[in-house]
C-alpha cells in the first residue's frame, strides 16, 4: 500500500501526527501538497472532484479507495494497518479516544493565539489570548498532561498502552515538542510533574524511523504559521 496524505506543506500542524505514524512504520507515502501541482490537486478534492464524500478541510489521507478525513479518523484506520494499534475492538476504541483527548488538547493550544476568531489576526486578538493563554497554561495543559501521566502509570508502561509503542505515543511526543516550542518557560515547570509522559517523548525521539526522520527535510520546523506557535508574552 502506498498512501497519500494531503495536508498544507509550510506547517506541521495536525498533519503531523499522521506523518509520525507513517515515517515510525517506514510506511511508503506522498505528501502531496508538498509535490508539483500538490495544492490544487488537495483544493480539488475538497471541492468534490471525483469524490462522493469529499473532506472538509486537511489532513485527509488516500489509502486504496478510501479518502479519510480528520486526524483521530486517520490513525484509528491506519494504526492496525501499519503496526501501531492492536487488532483488538476495546483497545483500539481506547486508543482512539486517546487520540481525541490529543485533538481537544491540540484545538486549546490553538485557541491561546486565536481566542476570538480564526479569521483575525494574533495582534487583533492580543489581549484576549493573554488572558486565555494564562489560564490554560496554569491549569488546562496541567491537566492534560496529569491525565496522560495517569494512563502511562495504570498501564504499567513506559508507554500509553503498556510495553508496545502505539500511534498515540508518537502524538504524546508532538505534543510534547510542540509545548516546549510555544511555552518553553511554562513547560520547565509542568514537565517536573509528569515524568512518565517525558520518559515517553524519550523513548519515541530515540526510535530510528523517528530520529531519521527529524533530521530530514521532510519534518518541517516549528513555525508561526502552525498551531504550536512562540509568542514569548503569552509564555508565563
Amino acid at each position: 500500500m502506498r498512501y497519500q496524505l494531503y495536508y498544507w506543506p509550510g506547517i506541521q500542524g495536525r498533519g503531523e501526527f499522521v506523518r509520525l505514524a507513517l515515517e515510525e512504520a517506514g510506511a511508503n507515502y506522498d505528501d502531496v501538497a508538498r509535490g508539483k501541482s500538490g495544492i490544487e490537486k488537495m483544493m480539488a478534492m475538497m471541492k468534490g472532484a471525483g469524490e462522493k464524500r469529499p473532506p472538509f478541510a486537511p489532513p485527509f489521507l488516500k489509502s486504496g479507495r478510501l479518502v479519510i478525513a480528520q486526524v483521530a479518523n486517520i490513525l484509528f484506520h491506519l494504526g492496525p494497518r501499519i503496526g501501531l494499534a492492536p487488532k483488538d475492538e476495546g483497545q483500539r476504541a481506547w486508543l482512539n479516544a486517546l487520540q481525541l483527548t490529543v485533538t481537544d488538547f491540540i484545538k486549546e493550544v490553538h485557541d491561546t493565539h486565536h481566542p476570538v476568531a480564526t479569521g483575525l489576526y494574533y495582534e487583533d486578538q492580543k489581549p484576549e489570548a493573554l488572558r486565555y493563554a494564562s489560564g490554560f497554561l496554569d491549569e488546562r495543559a496541567p491537566k492534560y498532561f496529569g491525565y496522560f501521566e495517569r494512563v502511562i502509570d495504570k498501564s504499567g508502561g513506559p508507554y500509553l498502552l503498556g510495553r508496545k509503542i502505539s500511534y498515540v505515543d508518537l502524538s504524546l511526543f508532538q505534543l510534547v515538542e510542540g509545548m516546549r516550542y510555544a511555552f518553553p518557560k511554562a513547560m520547565k515547570r509542568i514537565e517536573r510533574k509528569i515524568p512518565k509522559v517525558v520518559a515517553v517523548r524519550n523513548r519515541v525521539a530515540d526510535r530510528p524511523a523517528i530520529q531519521a526522520y527529524l533530521a530530514s527535510e521532510r519534518r518541517i520546523a516549528f513555525n508561526e504559521n502552525g498551531i504550536f506557535r512562540r509568542y514569548p508574552e503569552l509564555d508565563k
